[in-house]
């Protein structure tokens, strides 16, 4: 799509070489200044308003966000254990965002949570579980940490940290 932004058309490629030919791009030999970042990434993919899937990595472990893309638009499409890999033939209509990740910040209380704002991480130990800002049907501060609690396999009376990042969303 040429209207697209370089990130979201970065992640479409990785998707489209992946999925009908089992090839990973290489990132772009002149990237834009955000793709040489370092930062955590997700990428989102929805068809027909459906979620169809979601990877991503709370801080980066790839040496730039054009890195970081990729890999995590190919594990959206192929590795989401929640769908089934994409197929060649859902990638027209497929919607893809990407959100570039703030580093997390430790909180100590849902009072520095706005949903809007800010993603939320929760960890117990080595489990974590981490919702991203700004999502439909997510409206305040407790909805968001018992759905990241229940992502990290987290009780609700159990002890846990929480730490909150900002994103940029690109679509």
């Amino acid at each position: 799509m040429a209207d697209e932004n370089p990130l979201v058309g970065l992640a479409r490629r990785a998707i489209t070489a992946y999925v009908q030919h089992g090839q990973r791009i290489s990132p772009p030999e002149q990237p834009t200044e955000e793709m040489t970042w370092q930062a955590g990434v997700f990428v989102s993919l929805h068809r027909g308003g459906q979620l169809r899937g979601c990877i991503g990595t709370i801080e980066p472990v790839q040496e730039s966000v054009a890195q970081e893309v990729i890999a995590n638009a190919i594990s959206a499409a192929t590795r989401d254990p929640r769908f089934d890999p994409l197929m060649p033939g859902e990638l027209d209509g497929l919607e893809v965002s990407v959100d570039v990740l703030t580093p997390p910040e430790p909180i100590s209380s849902l009072e520095e949570l706005d949903p809007r704002i800010y993603g939320v991480i929760v960890s117990s130990g080595r489990q974590r579980g981490l919702l991203l800002p700004d999502l439909e049907g997510v409206d305040t501060a407790e909805q968001q940490v018992e759905i990241a609690l229940r992502k990290a396999w987290i009780g609700p009376h159990d002890d846990y940290d929480l730490a909150r990042f900002e994103v940029i969303r690109y679509h």
